[in-house]
C-alpha cells in the first residue's frame, strides 16, 4: 500500500508528500532522525492521507496536491481528516 499525505508543521505550514512508511517517517521527523543539517525540525502531524495500490497513483496524487492552493489543501484536510 502507498499513500498520499499532508502533514502541518508546528508554524502551520503544510506539506504534502507520498510514501508507503509513512508513521516512520513522521515519527524520525520529530525526533529528529535523519537530518543533515542542523537546524532543528518543527513537529509536524498527520493531517490528511489517501491510501493507493500502486505508487504511480501516489505519486500522481501527491503532485496534484502539491499544486494546489493552501486554501483547496484546507479544504482537503477539511474532507479527510486523519486522527
Amino acid at each position: 500500500m502507498n499513500y498520499t499525505y499532508i502533514v502541518e508543521c508546528a508554524d502551520g505550514t503544510l506539506y504534502c508528500g507520498w510514501t508507503n512508511d509513512l508513521k516512520k517517517r513522521i515519527a524520525d521527523h520529530n525526533a529528529g532522525k535523519g537530518a543533515k543539517y542542523t537546524k532543528p525540525r518543527l513537529p509536524v502531524k498527520l493531517v490528511y492521507s489517501e491510501t493507493f495500490d500502486t505508487k504511480e497513483e501516489a505519486m500522481s496524487r501527491e503532485w496534484h496536491i502539491k499544486h494546489l492552493s493552501r486554501a483547496k489543501k484546507q479544504e482537503l484536510i477539511g474532507r479527510g481528516l486523519v486522527k
